[in-house]
């Protein structure tokens, strides 16, 4: 199952984060699961606890499903300031979830990140690969809406 990506990459520790941002990317439900560290330990010759420690400490991996579009909400202190709180509070409302939690549907998960690095357009969010900045509640509904008739 990640013969192929495995075949981009030599068999060095070097490549780990590569390999598991491809496994990642690759998985419908955007997460790196068990039989995946198993069959990256075994590939690489590492130590299962060692990548659990590299996916625990990067706030971008995930050991547990996520939804389809995953939300990060910068929670950085310019996006603070600008207010990411609100934003957060529309979210947790329009979504009906907590951080960290994916919506029934299994189309959205709400997570929190502690910079996106475009700190002018703050408030700011990331789903998936787009950003979207300079957010109100306005704005935050007219995106989850366009997204869910997608």
């Amino acid at each position: 199952m990640y013969e192929k990506i495995f075949e981009k990459y030599s068999p060095e520790k070097e490549n780990l984060i590569y390999i598991l941002h491809e496994i990642q990317d690759n998985h419908p439900q955007q997460y790196v699961s068990e039989d995946a560290v198993t069959a990256v330990s075994e590939y690489l010759k590492i130590p299962r606890a060692h990548i659990y420690g590299v996916l625990t400490f990067y706030t971008m991996f995930s050991t547990k499903p996520r939804g389809k579009n995953v939300i990060r909400l910068c929670e950085s202190p310019p996006c603070f300031l600008k207010g990411s709180e609100k934003v957060l509070r529309k979210l947790r409302d329009v979504l009906d979830v907590k951080v960290g939690e994916t919506t029934p549907d299994g189309l959205f998960t709400l997570e929190l990140c502690a910079c996106l690095g475009v700190c002018g357009n703050a408030p700011v969010m990331m789903i998936n690969e787009d950003v979207y900045g300079n957010l109100t509640d306005t704005k935050v509904e007219e995106i989850i809406k366009k997204i869910k008739e997608a």
